[in-house]
């Protein structure tokens, strides 16, 4: 096995913050227009720590950080306790070897074990190599929302799949 599998830290954060910002500048993964800096971060590390969200890290033998997953709340009201979106990103040097199946596989035994339902993937439309990951793992697509974003001097379509899993047991709604 080339890879751990183990929570990243704050001390990843500016590993994890060049990751989202060649996504941001090369992509349209992320429908952001600028580069985040090492604050944005911090705030976004302590929301997840907050929420008791996983930090999920896919380290190689030497430490490096090859790519990360994790997942936050669908929508705030209270009737969406159960449902979680995620995001996965594996580092631009690293894609196309497999680690994004193992980032959203362990994304998805977090979700049963902390008893969320249903797994949501907001995905570019184009990204057909992230729409077919999500399908091999159970995923099915939920729904299209028609020039969504615009970037890249074009619009976007996003394209949103959705898992739904056996948990929890007893849902309530309170």
């Amino acid at each position: 096995m080339d890879y751990q599998i183990k929570p990243f830290t704050e001390a990843q954060l500016p590993e994890i913050l060049e990751i989202f910002n060649d996504a941001i500048l090369n992509s349209t993964c992320m429908y952001e227009y600028k580069p985040r800096n090492l604050q944005v971060m911090k705030d976004w590390y302590a929301d997840k720590v907050k929420g008791n969200y996983p930090l999920i890290g896919l380290f190689n033998q030497q430490g490096a950080l090859l790519g990360f997953g994790t997942y936050g709340p669908f929508r705030v009201r209270p009737a969406y306790k159960y449902t979680v979106e995620h995001s996965v990103y594996v580092r631009a040097d690293m894609r196309g070897k497999g680690y994004g199946k193992i980032l959203l596989k362990e994304i998805i035994e977090c979700a049963i074990k902390q008893d969320y339902h249903t797994i949501v993937a907001g995905i570019d439309a184009d990204n057909k190599t992230s729409i077919i990951l999500h399908e091999k793992l159970g995923f099915e697509f939920a729904g299209n929302i028609k020039q969504a974003g615009f970037k890249f001097n074009r619009w976007l379509d996003l394209a949103f799949y959705q898992i739904v899993l056996k948990t929890p047991a007893n849902p309530v709604a309170e």
